[in-house]
């Protein structure tokens, strides 16, 4: 199988998406290249897919609120001498289109015709819709 593919994983402990960029800010000053990444402890079987500009799509208080686009996998070997993997992303958050998820454990494979559409920029003096407004919208099918 080729072609495109992303990833989909909870951000524990996150309330928002500029929660999440700041956490990614204090990680990436311990990175040697500056890039965020996630580390987890299974490697991805369709790794050619996710690296054929697949994007890991973040879940937010019950929200696929954002994503970031996977660079690459690295091979990391933790303080218990157990080799993970680094999922190396871009900087930059990429805001979606709410979409409610169900909570999982560890990450999934999403089709990109399962993925929610990116958001256009806002126009001048437009604010993004509060989480909770957003969730319920989303959970009407009106978002």
């Amino acid at each position: 199988m080729s072609g495109k593919l992303h990833l989909i994983k909870l951000s524990v402990g996150t309330e928002d998406v500029a929660d999440l960029a700041d956490w990614q800010q204090q990680k990436r000053a311990q990175t040697a290249d500056g890039l965020p990444r996630h580390t987890t402890r299974m490697w991805p079987r369709r790794e050619a897919e996710l690296l054929d500009g697949g994007s890991i799509y973040w879940v937010i208080k019950g929200l696929v609120l954002c994503r970031q686009r996977i660079l690459r996998l690295d091979r990391v070997t933790g303080a218990d001498g157990i080799e993970r993997c680094a999922i190396v992303l871009d900087r930059d958050l990429v805001r979606v289109a709410p979409a409610p998820r169900q909570p999982f454990q560890g990450w999934r494979y999403l089709k990109p015709e399962d993925a929610p559409p990116d958001l256009t920029a806002l126009k001048p003096g437009e604010d993004r819709l509060p989480p909770g407004l957003s969730r319920a919208l989303a959970e009407i099918g009106v978002i």
